[in-house]
């Protein structure tokens, strides 16, 4: 049994601080997570409506102390660190993990819950049946807690714990050093808008109260249709909500024509207007050159029109896409993102925004 309680340790551990490592690249991601269940249990519990949008401005810290917190606990766990107290919090925590799986999976409110955030998607039921399992490696644990020896590793703990929460201020401050989205850069936006073979599907039908598969629709009208179910799940286009426009127009296949450079307004609201300044003259150093500038935004055409007055941008072009788009393409606000025919080639937080040459150099290569 002590061999198995090993095994555990480890398998916990190791699960714990993956998952907690690829969302901690990406606390933004987290945060959107934490935002969706808050708004569905608002929804879904009336009387607690105000509690959890109360909890809505905290999810980006949050993002980060959960996050961390997995990798911090995984590590002690692995380090025989306070074995006691360590288990415990593991037990808790996946408890809270637990629930909210299942909640996806049960009442299909959130159908995805980012449990390994943008690097492996699961299905709620199978992240529910994932929990489980965990849940009952860390109750073995638990039940042979006074068998781990203590060990002195506070000092790795220490330093874990300095090292996770620089992680995460640092993606938030300078997007995630390994971008797992499909606006990457190096990703051809609109190659991925298509599937990467032609989809196969098999059909389920049903006839004399026996049920069969089918790739091929059956031509005997005895059966009855019942489902039509995808085989080849992983041709399907990774981008499938991509759509770009206006009042007069439809802009999205432009986008991928030549050069051009997006500036990414989310909202107007909570907007770092300092970072407008260096933008401003990113724009104006652009002038003449074949990058072309323009501004995506989801807001109305009143706020855009505001904003683009009070940041002097009105010379710049505004269409609209979609809010949850925006959130995939750009984890600041504002941000920019540059496309040389259809393939990104830079993305920048608004801490970090380029020169004009460097955008220039950048769709030349």
């Amino acid at each position: 049994m002590l061999i198995a309680a090993r095994i555990a340790r480890f398998l916990v551990g190791i699960v714990f601080i993956f998952s907690g490592l690829i969302k901690l690249n990406d606390p933004v991601g987290t945060q959107i997570k934490f935002e969706e269940y808050f708004e569905v249990f608002a929804q879904d519990v009336p009387v607690l409506h105000d509690f959890f949008m109360a909890l809505v401005p905290f999810t980006l810290a949050m993002s980060v102390l959960f996050c961390a917190a997995e990798i911090i606990l995984g590590v002690a766990l692995l380090a025989s660190y306070k074995p006691k107290l360590t288990t415990w919090l593991l037990f808790f925590l996946i408890v809270f993990f637990t629930f909210l799986t299942f909640y996806s999976a049960y009442f299909d409110r959130v159908t995805d819950c980012g449990c390994f955030g943008d690097a492996i998607k699961l299905k709620p039921w199978t992240s529910f049946g994932k929990d489980i399992v965990l849940t009952v490696l860390i109750l073995f644990i638990i039940g042979h807690r006074n068998r781990i020896k203590p060990r002195n590793t506070g000092w790795l703990v220490a330093l874990t714990t300095v090292l996770t929460l620089g992680l995460g201020i640092y993606a938030i401050s300078f997007l995630p050093p390994l971008d797992l989205l499909p606006y990457a850069v190096g990703k051809n936006i609109p190659a991925q808008m298509k599937p990467s073979e032609p989809l196969r599907y098999k059909y389920i039908m049903e006839k004399d109260g026996k049920t069969s598969e089918f790739e091929q629709y059956p031509s005997d009208p005895g059966y009855k249709f019942r489902e039509m179910v995808l085989i080849n799940e992983s041709a399907k286009p990774k981008i499938t909500d991509y759509r770009v426009w206006n009042d007069e127009s439809d802009f999205t296949q432009e986008t991928f024509e030549g050069d051009k450079l997006f500036i990414i307004v989310k909202n107007t609201t909570d907007i770092d207007a300092g970072s407008l300044p260096a933008i401003r003259e990113l724009v104006e150093g652009l002038q003449g050159s074949s990058v072309k500038p323009y501004i995506l935004t989801s807001v109305s055409d009143d706020q855009i029109q505001a904003f683009c007055k009070e940041f002097q941008l009105t010379n710049v072009p505004y269409y609209k896409v979609d809010a949850t788009v925006l959130k995939t393409i750009m984890r600041s606000n504002p941000g920019t993102w540059l496309m040389h025919n259809g393939v990104v080639r830079g993305k920048w937080h608004y801490n970090t925004t380029p020169d004009a040459a460097e955008v220039k150099n950048l769709v030349n290569e």
